[in-house]
């Protein structure tokens, strides 16, 4: 039974269906007259390439035999790994002749597809690189209309909301993933505020064809997960936003949203790993009982001197069959409560040269080992002094309690976003300056650097037993062009505490580094 353990609890509510700061107060922004029909183009073509000395920190394997990082194929004592990849990102809006209605489409092509990757034949021989069988990914693909009461959406659209901490479009350009949502969604402007509200699908179970042989039916109604979400939101557009820091007025912007997800049965057997394929009869539909619910709060005070933002989560989720197998029934419920906490500042003449401030943030942990940041559904389970694993264990634990920051947010280069995979069971402290010392032409030259320093809520989830999981240092150099180029460089290393040593093999963890180099050419 350990490794049948449910984990649809963390996974259905790191991607909550909530409207966006982003998504949000920009939707219907550009519905305007047009002279004719017309198509824009959006997007960017992004390189990168990084090399990782000693990201397993030379502190060993883990109870587990897990080790804290890959480690080099052909000679493991090696500290060195590298990679390189590639992304051509393109926003397609297509708008009607009146300006009342557009539809927007969000294509990825050689999507993160590594450097070096699908060559012509022999890789000694090969003269070329065979285009993967995923080269084009659709991302998004929604319609907008304006009505005389505000603007409705359906279709596959973003879902960002605040910071990004929770839910994330993915849309930054060092961004890997993204939410989205099959969703139908109403946004309405009333007395000063925009407010929304939100119908998804986000999972419809095994369907069949139906008469046409082109088209789906869902084979069950019942297995569908449904989310309903309502958000309010006080927004100033950015142009309105730069005419109040000329006027040296400052300006609070400040948002709510609260989503209920649901799933009444399921069929685990259309969508977990099996060696065999498993026939769908009725005896494969099996009780669910999933519940969850979401609140969050966002706030940003921006006055010519500084900004101050933060964004606040709480969330509760139950499922009240947790097995994943049709016929053998667990007596209790996995239940769940989490919160996370972001907030960033600057400090600094809003136009100037120079910039500082401090962020800081925290996520609620666990108290079963391990951080539980890539949770699998068939994951072994956690002893002391592992990095990873399932954070529930029915019948003994019942709870899974660590709140998951989405990886596109990013607080540091190494530990959360290398090592652990995100920030969860964890608080930081970030420390950051940033100076533009240099023009050239129509281009900037911008330095900075940030410190983060990290520890453990709950000690059990570290690998060391001990709450301090060390200090990264994050230094960049970046030079941006006003036509969407731009080029930089970025470094990190990573004094590891004791938090991420080896206890039983009284192992001290040694530290780790990172180089970058990104180019990014803007359209």
């Amino acid at each position: 039974m350990k490794r049948l353990l449910i984990t649809l609890l963390v996974l259905s509510m790191t991607t909550p269906a909530a409207a966006a700061e982003s998504d949000l107060a920009r939707t219907g922004q550009d519905l305007r007259e047009h002279p004719d029909t017309e198509l824009e183009f959006d997007g960017y073509f992004r390189t990168r390439g990084e090399a990782f000395f000693n990201l397993d920190l030379d502190r060993g394997p883990t109870p587990s035999g897990q080790y804290l990082y890959p480690l080099p194929l052909g000679n493991p004592r090696s500290q060195w790994l590298t990679g390189a990849d590639m992304r051509l990102r393109t926003d397609l809006s297509l708008y009607a002749l009146n300006g009342t209605a557009a539809v927007k489409v969000r294509i990825d092509v050689l999507d993160n597809l590594p450097f070096g990757s699908t060559p012509n034949g022999n890789p000694l021989t090969t003269t070329s690189q065979n285009s993967p069988g995923t080269a084009f990914q659709l991302k998004r693909a929604y319609g907008e209309v304006l009505t005389p009461f505000g603007v409705l959406l359906a279709g596959r659209m973003g879902a960002h909301w605040g910071l990004g901490m929770l839910a994330n479009g993915g849309d930054c350009a060092s961004c890997d993933t993204g939410d989205a949502a099959d969703r139908v969604a109403f946004i309405s402007p009333i007395a000063g505020h925009l407010w929304a509200a939100a119908y998804d699908i986000a999972y419809a179970g095994p369907t069949t064809s139906r008469t046409l042989e082109d088209r789906a039916l869902d084979l069950d109604p019942s297995d569908d997960v449904h989310a309903i979400t309502f958000a309010s939101m006080r927004w100033r557009s950015p142009l309105a936003r730069e005419r109040r820091l000329r006027a040296d007025m400052a300006t609070i912007d400040y948002g709510g949203t609260f989503s209920y997800r649901w799933q009444q049965n399921d069929v685990p057997a259309s969508w977990l790993d099996t060696n065999e394929d498993v026939e769908l009869d009725p005896r494969q539909v099996m009780e669910r009982d999933f519940r969850s619910w979401v609140f969050d709060g966002w706030m940003r005070v921006l006055h010519p001197w500084m900004r101050l933002e933060f964004e606040a989560a709480y969330l509760i989720a139950e499922i009240g069959q947790p097995s994943s197998i049709p016929g053998f029934q667990l007596n209790e419920p996995i239940t769940s409560q989490q919160y996370g906490f972001a907030f960033e500042s600057d400090f600094g003449p809003w136009d100037g040269d120079f910039t500082g401030g401090l962020d800081a943030g925290v996520a609620s942990g666990d108290s079963a080992p391990g951080f539980g940041s890539t949770l699998g559904l068939e994951g072994d389970q956690p002893v002391a002094g592992d990095l990873d694993g399932p954070q529930a264990n029915p019948p003994r634990d019942n709870q899974i309690n660590n709140f998951l920051f989405h990886p596109d947010y990013h607080v540091d280069r190494i530990l959360f976003r290398e090592i652990i995979g995100t920030v969860t069971d964890a608080m930081y402290l970030r420390p950051h300056v940033a100076w533009r010392f240099a023009e050239l032409g129509p281009g900037s030259f911008t330095a900075s650097m940030a410190a983060t320093a990290s520890w453990a809520v709950n000690v059990q989830s570290t690998p060391g037993n001990a709450k301090h999981l060390g200090v990264e240092l994050d230094p960049s150099l970046l030079y941006r062009h006003e036509d969407g180029f731009s080029l930089s460089v970025d470094y990190a290393v990573l004094f590891p505490g004791k938090g991420l040593s080896n206890p039983d093999l009284e192992l001290s963890a040694t530290p780790a580094q990172l180089f970058r180099a990104r180019v990014i050419y803007g359209f």
